[in-house]
């Protein structure tokens, strides 16, 4: 009777947290979408924030979910600080692919480089100067002043260093969504 009841109040505790987490999750996504438009910021920079948003949550959501089953503390502890590990040497590693979306995240929250800003590369071997027509994810795209289309990885931008020439205003931008 005693496990039973035990059981039942598991049930209850995680779809409450299912729930508060879907919910929070949803609110999230919201004010996302709000600040996104009076910042005009484009949706492919809004997408990652939303990925990353859902990695929090979720991620938040499981840990708390085992925590209620009765997961062993220590063993839970030890899985997660492995899990660290691996996303810590993959955002210092320059060739992983985790480095490049974190320097997108980088770029997208601390760097004043915004859509339709003329930007230089800063690099002795190359003169990257032009227009920043989108950032991904995990690369840079510009249109150089001779014309050509070319992508950076972030972590290279990121590298290298960025110099703004000329900011375009809030209404000079391209591909505002509005």
């Amino acid at each position: 009777m005693v496990d039973l009841m035990s059981f039942k109040q598991e049930i209850l505790t995680t779809a409450i947290v299912i729930i508060v987490i879907f919910g929070l999750n949803f609110l999230s996504k919201r004010a996302i979408r709000r600040f996104g438009r009076t910042s005009a910021i484009d949706i492919n920079s809004r997408k990652i924030i939303f990925y990353l948003s859902n990695l929090v949550f979720y991620g938040i959501g499981i840990i708390l979910i085992t925590l209620i089953w009765g997961v062993n503390l220590q063993e839970f502890s030890v899985f997660i600080s492995s899990v660290l590990a691996i996303l810590g040497i993959g955002f210092v590693a320059q060739w992983s692919i985790l480095s490049n979306l974190t320097a997108s995240v980088i770029l997208f929250f601390s760097h004043p480089l915004r859509l339709g800003d003329r930007i230089r590369v800063l690099d002795s071997d190359f003169d990257w100067t032009g227009k920043v027509e989108d950032i991904s994810g995990f690369y840079l795209f510009m249109r150089t002043d001779d014309d050509r289309r070319i992508t950076i990885p972030t972590n290279l931008a990121i590298q290298k260093g960025i110099e703004i020439l000329q900011q375009d205003g809030p209404n000079d931008r391209i591909d505002q969504v509005q």
